[in-house]
């Protein structure tokens, strides 16, 4: 593209992209900013100097560190094991055709479209029941498998495309199911994976109903969570207010950018294929 075209195109890409970046550049001015300067000079302007206080007395009024390992705790976990769950589930149903099969990701389409509340009072009541009430593990199981049936969707339409000679061949050579899954199928599969690996970790980080419903003591409250509470519960000035959104959002975005070439070659090989 050429000519006025591609300029359009240019000054169009540069102010979407200041759009998307003015609300975490608002955040991060204001999360730097003195109280007095926030009331003298309001939110737009810059600050005098660099007023770090606030993000270290919410740092210590909500113990964010300890936040912070629970989120990346039930992340992570929620993450691997989804993707693991998918992989089986979706190597029965794209390869194996299993009896049943289309009912089967039908069921698996409808659980996606279920809204969250729907959801929240039978498990809410499961949860007590088996004694996983306020603790990790039971946030853990239920995003587990709320994000596996999306990835079972997916990587079943995926897998049912796979090459089917490769194989044909690897049972020539003996290879039974499992071992055709792990070493075939699933390094082939690898990009697809590591998509939906971070995808998992950021769907999981970033939700806030069904952690806020399961978790209620502060020990277990995850990032989100806890924000909404303080917020909440407690009186915060403005600067402190930017300086718990600046922290909430900073670990998911590192996340994806030191993923970032990860994601983007998963997504071209898959656009590839």
């Amino acid at each position: 593209m050429r000519g006025p075209g591609r300029w359009a195109v240019l000054a169009a890409l540069a102010v979407l992209a200041v759009v998307m970046l003015f609300p975490f550049a608002l955040v991060a001015l204001n999360a730097v900013k003195s109280p007095a300067d926030y009331s003298t000079q309001g939110p737009l302007a810059l600050p005098d100097g660099l007023y770090l206080q606030g993000l270290v007395d919410f740092w210590n009024r909500v113990g964010f560190g300890g936040k912070l390992w629970n989120s990346f705790l039930i992340s992570g976990s929620v993450a691997v094991l989804a993707v693991v769950l998918s992989v089986l589930n979706a190597y029965a149903l794209g390869i194996g055709r299993v009896k049943g099969r289309l009912s089967i990701l039908v069921l698996f389409l409808v659980a996606n479209t279920l809204p969250q509340e729907a959801l929240a009072y039978p498990l809410y009541y499961l949860a007590k029941a088996v004694g996983l009430y306020d603790t990790q593990l039971a946030v853990i199981i239920v995003m587990t498998v709320i994000q596996a049936a999306f990835g079972t969707y997916l990587l079943s339409a995926v897998l049912g495309q796979f090459p089917k000679e490769i194989l044909e061949a690897a049972a020539i050579d003996g290879a039974g199911r499992l071992r055709a899954l792990w070493q075939i199928v699933v390094p082939i599969s690898r990009p697809t994976l590591n998509v939906l690996l971070i995808f998992f970790f950021i769907w999981t980080w970033n939700e806030f109903f069904l952690p806020l419903v399961f978790l209620i003591s502060n020990d277990t409250q995850t990032v989100p969570v806890a924000l909404a509470v303080l917020q909440g519960e407690k009186y915060m000035d403005a600067t402190m207010s930017s300086a718990s959104a600046l922290l909430g959002i900073v670990p998911a975005v590192a996340f994806f950018l030191i993923f970032q070439r990860t994601l983007t070659r998963g997504v071209t090989v898959g656009a590839i294929k």
